[in-house]
């Protein structure tokens, strides 16, 4: 009697290659998401570059800052920023 898989010792061949071919072709479409969702980006997948940190800048002087503000709002020319600059400067 033949229950549609067929009979005998062949029988179990039919639904082991079904599954099979089921799980190649999942595997070629996970394959291909992973290939085309890294495809715009230019890099090839791997551990980040190692950055170095940015050195500090030295501290500003408040002096310097208010000298600055004075002359952008025109209190003072430039040759005095400039000297007063260059003394605060030392």
């Amino acid at each position: 009697m033949m229950n549609g898989w067929g009979d005998g010792v062949y029988g179990w061949v039919g639904p082991v290659l079904a599954l099979i071919f089921l799980v190649l072709i999942a595997l070629g479409i996970v394959l291909l998401v992973r290939g085309t969702r890294g495809a715009g980006r230019g890099a090839a997948p791997g551990p980040a570059p190692r950055v170095e940190p940015a050195p500090e800048a030295p501290p500003r002087s408040p002096a310097l800052d208010v000298l600055e503000d004075r002359y952008a709002r025109g209190e003072i020319d430039r040759e005095e920023f400039l000297q007063r600059k260059k003394d605060l400067s030392g």
